[in-house]
């Protein structure tokens, strides 16, 4: 009995441990770990990360092409049916010579030579096959671009690639990092807004349980009694719905962090601290150079890059020249026998070198250069634009956040108002001084001022961000 209870108890843990090693362990995080979390595992974020390998990979494709290239072939022919030449049957003629000398000589008289066969008709070819029916040839060629305009040209495009896919991995994580911030701060205001409604909730089931028992008594009105039961109604919709809307939040910051949509995520950081924490009125006086910010560097190295394309245009004027090295082997045979050592190999090899010099192109390079020319003007005075943009965008993202830090104060003060009016009012009702019209409206002010400060606490928040992201700040 005793084995059988310890058997049984084994089995118990063994499967609670592979349970908990199937289940997805949830995650707990703070606003930093969150951000960092993202930075690592965001699938954007992995993605810009294989945008920079990518874009290196392209930059050493682009060097190669003017470094050495070394190619084989091998090949085999088999000629299942040799072609035929034809060639003047009188090239074989043995008597053609003796002929050309009776024409000048008479030449009868010999005896060996008497009885000159008749010379074949002109029009007589005799069919003949030229070569061996199998052949097999082997070639190694170094190539080596010497010069070439564009090639130069292409090792400047490489490197302006390279950096524009580092300027967008990092435009991607400050991106993340201001959408794990949004994502984070409305998480905490639904948590937030449903404690508060729960609270609210709490306080209007005992309010009304109230009112019902004075009712009763014949000590109130049954609209007093009826106005409560429609704050009450509006509060557990409320309640209903951002309950929803908390778990669309959670849903949202997991798909935000790269895991699992239904991953269980918790937080550590509250709204209040977080508030708090970003309130930080020196970043208002942040000197505003957009020339360092991520977005002005995007837009300098599409000026960049159109620069090269017109040098690129140009350089296709200039000569270019290339030079090479080939050596083979070639075997011939009726049959298949190269690899007997009977076979025999006969050796080639050369050198030389390309030259290749435009010289017309019907206006075709001009007009290129010229398209090009304007691309670039496009390009700079687009690079103009966004520098204005971007101080523009600086300007007013400041006056977001100064008013944000504004509003949050006012929020606060109007929420500690709005409580003393509901609590007078609440006293007042019970007293039978005030009307149950009066206190719903102060507990309707009241619900208005806790929502919209909730609002301001993240709005503080976000708006600090935004600022961060355009300035390029992460701390």
């Amino acid at each position: 009995m005793k084995n059988r209870l310890i058997f049984i108890f084994s089995l118990c843990f063994l499967s609670l441990g592979f349970s908990q090693e199937n289940q997805e362990v949830p995650k707990s995080f703070s606003l930093d770990e969150a951000i960092a979390f993202a930075l690592e595992n965001n699938r954007t974020a992995k993605n810009a990360v294989r945008n920079i390998e990518a874009a290196k990979k392209q930059k050493w494709e682009t060097t190669a092409t003017g470094l050495p290239q070394i190619n084989g072939s091998v090949d085999y022919q088999n000629n299942i049916k040799q072609q035929v030449s034809l060639l003047p049957a009188s090239a074989f003629d043995p008597y053609n010579q003796i002929r050309q000398l009776n024409d000048f000589y008479d030449l009868s008289s010999l005896p060996v030579i008497d009885n000159i066969p008749t010379a074949p008709a002109a029009d007589d070819f005799i069919p003949v096959v030229f070569g061996t029916k199998q052949s097999v040839n082997a070639n190694i060629t170094l190539r080596q671009l010497i010069f070439d305009g564009s090639y130069l040209v292409g090792l400047q495009s490489a490197k302006v690639f390279l950096e524009i896919s580092e300027n967008a991995k990092e435009k991607t994580d400050l991106q993340i990092r201001k959408a794990v911030i949004n994502a984070y701060g409305n998480v905490l205001l639904s948590e937030e807004s449903v404690a508060i409604l729960e609270r609210n909730k709490v306080t209007l089931e005992k309010n009304l349980n109230e009112t019902r028992k004075i009712y009763e008594n014949g000590l109130t009105e049954e609209e007093d009694v009826e106005q409560l039961e429609i704050t009450l109604s509006s509060i557990e919709s409320n309640l209903r719905n951002v309950k929803r809307l908390r778990e669309l939040s959670y849903k949202m910051l997991n798909i935000t962090l790269g895991i699992d949509l239904n991953n269980e995520t918790s937080l550590t950081d509250t709204l209040q601290a977080l508030t708090l924490e970003n309130i930080v009125p020196s970043i208002l006086t942040v000197e505003e150079d957009v020339t360092s910010t991520v977005d002005y560097r995007i837009a300098a190295n599409d000026t960049r890059s159109k620069e090269l394309l017109l040098k690129l245009e140009k350089s296709k004027a200039l000569p270019s020249l290339s030079g090479f090295v080939t050596a083979g082997y070639n075997g011939n045979g009726n049959s298949f026998d190269f690899f007997q050592k009977e076979q025999q190999w006969f050796g080639s090899a050369a050198f030389g070198v390309s030259l290749n010099i435009p010289i017309f192109s019907s206006l075709q390079r001009s007009a290129s250069t010229q398209r090009a020319k304007i691309n670039l003007d496009i390009a700079q005075d687009d690079l103009l634009e966004t520098e204005q943009q971007l101080k523009l965008q600086v300007a007013s993202a400041k006056s977001d956040y100064q008013l944000s830090i504004e509003e949050y104060e006012t929020a606060k003060k109007n929420l500690r108002l709005s409580e003393r009016i509901e609590n007078k009012n609440q006293i007042k009702f019970f007293e039978g001084v005030a009307s149950s019209f009066d206190l719903r409206q102060a507990q309707t002010q009241l619900y208005t001022a806790q929502q919209e400060y909730l609002q301001a606490m993240l709005d503080v928040v976000n708006k600090k961000a935004e600022l961060e992201t355009i300035l390029n700040q992460t701390n």
